[in-house]
């Protein structure tokens, strides 16, 4: 039988920072999931750590929008429609909290989570040896007309209230610094101070090598084995059965799997999302991630070619993948950079676990000794794994938090 002080469930990128940071501070940890660190929903994002953002996804406001999702015509989201009358009940509180005043609020909220996400990582990364796969040359929002341009304002105007650096430029002035971009945009905007990752594989598995030079252990093994063996929680490992005091679910999508049959059911809905990598034409290349606005896509450049992801696709997370905003996308992608033949054979699918007030879960869990709660990140474990990380360790610990971690607390959801 083995023994640890603390269990974690789920080694994406804010599993195993956590883990990492709990190790940090002296504690014995098992990192504990059924694939390798970084392999699941972690590896498929768009590779920014976005100490910049400020407004979350928010439900669409015109019905021309609309009407164009509906008719599947709409680059930025799918959907299957067998599964709307299931989402629908989160379909209709992420649409309140959409709402301007809403989404004030949440930028106050997950403030002081994204001023940390940089400093987080730099400290995790510099530790681990993996400052390589940072790049700190900010990424580009491109705007092929001035209306989707203008209606940016109100995002620039607050971020200059929180310091969040940016340059507005010109189509010319843009291209000068990503010469590859064709000519098919009006405006951009250089946000200066974000950082991108070239690896997100990597580095979450530098992050982990970096555990494991702490003491840390990594099993495989089947988060759905969870119980409780009083005084423990226990869960079943490859090497047997490992038993823990505190034990935190980290396992974003698949979080439900084990927390509904201990009786914590919280509102979780998933946001499935493609990507693929290609060749890039000739010479041409990227220096830093590129969002084309009005058609809901970035273009990355990472190690394994150029990543072109998708919008979102809402459908059972176990569903069949079917990948076809890649034919409503890819014309303005080709529009605006020179993509070459795929490096891969499929694309890639993966499902983000979203909450509807676009925060995540982070703390206890209600009336469940020794269990914590770490996943809901949306589009954003990437970028707030570290700053989640050293959260969470701190309230395990006694230590003084960072930040006020209530807005955060799944007891939001109690009635």
């Amino acid at each position: 039988m083995a023994r640890a002080d603390v269990i974690v469930l789920g080694a994406g990128t804010v599993g195993t920072s956590i883990a990492l940071h709990l190790a940090k501070r002296g504690l014995s940890v098992a990192l504990v999931d059924r694939a390798g660190p970084g392999e699941g929903t972690s590896y498929g994002n768009t590779g920014i750590i976005e100490g910049n953002t400020i407004f979350p996804q928010a439900f669409p406001s015109d019905w021309a929008t609309l009407i164009r999702i509906a008719l599947k015509r709409a680059p930025e989201a799918n959907y299957h429609l067998t599964f709307l009358p299931k989402i629908a009940p989160w379909l209709l509180a992420f649409r309140a909290a959409s709402r301007p005043e809403r989404l004030l609020e949440t930028v106050q909220l997950m403030r002081p989570l994204f001023a940390r996400a940089i400093a987080e990582h730099d400290t995790l990364s510099a530790e681990a040896g993996a400052g390589r796969y940072l790049r700190r040359n900010g990424w580009l929002k491109l705007y092929r007309g001035d209306r989707s341009f203008a209606a940016q304002a109100r995002e620039l105007e607050l971020a200059a209230t929180l310091g969040i650096t940016n340059v507005p430029l010109d189509g010319e002035a843009a291209r000068a610094l990503e010469p590859s971009l064709h000519p098919v945009f009006r405006h951009a905007v250089h946000w200066t101070g974000a950082v991108s990752v070239s690896n997100p594989l990597a580095l979450t598995r530098a992050y982990a090598a970096r555990l494991a030079a702490l003491g840390g252990i990594m099993l495989s093994g089947d988060a759905r084995s969870l119980h409780r063996s009083e005084p423990h929680w226990r869960v079943d490992s490859s090497a047997g059965p490992v038993d823990a005091g505190d034990v935190v679910i980290a396992l974003g999508p698949w979080a439900p799997d084990v927390l509904d049959p201990l009786g914590v059911k919280l509102p979780l809905a998933v946001k499935r999302g493609y990507h693929r990598h290609f060749r890039a034409q000739g010479n041409a290349g990227l220096s830093r991630p590129i969002l084309d606005a009005e058609n809901g896509y970035c273009l990355t450049p990472m190690e394994q070619g150029i990543r072109l992801t998708t919008g979102t696709e809402f459908a059972a997370r176990d569903a069949p993948p079917t990948p076809g905003q890649f034919g409503r996308l890819l014309p303005a992608a080709h529009d605006l950079f020179p993509l070459g033949e795929p490096a891969e054979p499929a694309p890639w699918l993966g499902a983000r676990p979203c909450f509807a007030d676009s925060r995540p879960v982070i703390g206890r869990a209600p009336r469940s000794r020794g269990l914590w709660l770490a996943y809901g990140h949306g589009h954003w474990g990437l970028t707030l794994g570290p700053a989640t990380g050293r959260l969470i360790a701190e309230m395990m610990t006694g230590a003084t938090p960072f930040c006020d971690p209530k807005p955060y607390s799944a007891d939001r959801f109690l009635h």
